[in-house]
């Protein structure tokens, strides 16, 4: 079973798995439409909160970590015990599952990235300073303030601004500082590593966070494929632009063959 405290949902059946791990500060509502789209599609969805996150809890005297977070993918994953995964990550969740699957390849079938940078991509000096100074700057930011300035930062729509402050305001700042740590733990560069397993790659037109849209440029031609761009969505696209966002992953699922006709065929 998942580490306790970890809250989930499994909506079960028989078609491949689709589990969809949401970004820093955010849960698992940040894709309500996207899963309804998937699970009305024949396909079984598991949406999860990170641990200190939405409704999972952090255990007592413990801090957020992405060694924690990716034990706690893998639990699921092993609880699920799907012979065809894919895993869609947005932000943080992206940087996760890129994680997860230069780790364990075998593991999973094809991997979605969402508005989030690349793990592996090159960094100038100008991008390795953001890295470094993020978590400090943002220090600097007064806990009250700090839910309605990343919401601004994050989306476009009145309503994906409201619902992402909102989100954020669950979070103590300690732990929002921890998350950001976490996420540029994962940054590694490395030249040489390309994705073993099918990837698509998806951003919201209008996301300014950080080296993103350029990160999301360099990796789609240095892996051969085309990142596609939500018109009038910010970082948080899934909010910002949620039916074209649950087209887009359709799309890409199908293609890979990843559908509940697919895996009714192969089953029989």
């Amino acid at each position: 079973m998942p580490t306790a405290g970890i809250r989930y949902t499994d909506t079960g059946g028989r078609g491949p798995l689709v589990v969809l791990t949401h970004g820093a500060g955010m849960d698992h509502t940040m894709w309500r439409a996207q899963a309804e789209a998937l699970e009305a599609s024949g396909l079984r969805v598991i949406q999860w909160d990170l641990r200190g996150h939405g409704d999972s809890v952090m255990r007592p005297g413990t801090r957020f970590t992405a060694a924690d977070a990716l034990d706690d993918l893998s639990e699921l994953l092993d609880a699920a015990g799907s012979t065809s995964t894919v895993l869609v990550g947005h932000s943080l969740g992206g940087n996760l599952v890129q994680e997860f699957t230069r780790r364990y390849p075998t593991a999973v079938d094809g991997l979605i990235v969402l508005d989030s940078t690349w793990n592996q991509g090159p960094l100038n000096a100008a991008e390795r300073l953001a890295l470094r100074s993020a978590a400090p700057l943002l220090g600097l930011v007064p806990a009250r303030r700090l839910p309605a300035l990343m919401a601004r930062a994050s989306a476009v729509t009145p309503a994906a601004i409201e619902q992402t402050r909102a989100a954020f305001a669950r979070m103590p700042k300690q732990t929002f500082l921890d998350v950001w740590r976490a996420t540029a733990s994962l940054i590694e560069p490395d030249a040489s590593y390309r994705t073993p397993i099918p990837l698509a790659l998806i951003r919201g037109a209008e996301d300014r966070t950080g080296n993103i849209a350029v990160a999301m440029r360099r990796w789609a031609e240095a892996e051969g494929v085309e990142a596609e761009v939500i018109p009038d969505a910010g970082h948080i696209v899934t909010l910002d632009a949620p039916d074209a966002t649950s087209r887009a992953i359709l799309r890409t699922l199908e293609m890979w063959g990843h559908t509940a006709a697919a895996d009714a065929g192969a089953s029989s």
